[in-house]
């Protein structure tokens, strides 16, 4: 676990720790659910680099014999999915990624859950440099974010800014100019006009 400036951690021990904090939740509900398998217990900061790769899998290898029918089955395939992409191994996180999609679908059906799972696909495809894809799918996640918060909400603002880079990468320079303008007087209302977006 974190220990000040150190910067050492056994991961079985982050294991471990993160599926008794599951447990705890399962029987009594108390605890951070599946946050453990993410982010120090100590400090709170997310796990990265070889730590969130290893707890990804980790915590997959934990809940790969549940039912596929289980939230924690769908929630592990998820940060394994998102230990790889923050790798840069997306050729291997787009298989998860999907595996997390389709079940968040098929399951849960909680939308916000879904689009941040397309979120995490839009992130691979771009990783990927399959750029006409990743700017489909991330105007249908402006879109739906859009339609379920309204335009001034966080989340719709920050994906937009996510289009946007895409349309610019893309050399769609007039339409992101378009897009920009639009989203720029709502981001400065919204967030603030000191905000570091």
């Amino acid at each position: 676990a974190c220990r000040g400036t150190m910067g050492l951690a056994h991961v079985a021990c982050l294991a471990l720790r993160a599926e008794m904090e599951m447990k705890e939740w399962e029987d009594w509900k108390t605890g951070e659910e599946f946050a453990k398998w993410q982010k120090c217990f100590d400090c709170g900061q997310e796990f990265h680099s070889a730590v969130q790769f290893a707890l990804g899998w980790a915590a997959w290898k934990t809940y790969l014999a549940r039912p596929e029918t289980d939230q924690h089955r769908t929630l592990a395939v998820g940060v394994l999915g998102i230990a790889l992409i923050s790798s840069r191994r997306p050729e291997e996180a787009l298989p998860a990624i999907e595996v997390s999609l389709a079940l968040t679908r098929r399951y849960s059906g909680d939308e916000n859950a879904i689009i941040i799972t397309l979120e995490n696909r839009a992130s691979c495809l771009d990783d990927l440099g399959r750029t006409d894809e990743a700017t489909a799918l991330k105007r249908q996640i402006y879109s739906r974010y859009k339609a379920l918060g309204g335009v001034s909400q966080r989340h719709t603002i920050m994906s937009g800014c996510s289009l946007a880079i895409c349309l610019l990468r893309q050399s769609s320079w007039d339409e992101a100019k378009t897009f920009i303008r639009e989203l720029l007087p709502v981001a400065r209302r919204s967030l603030g006009a000191d905000h570091d977006l």
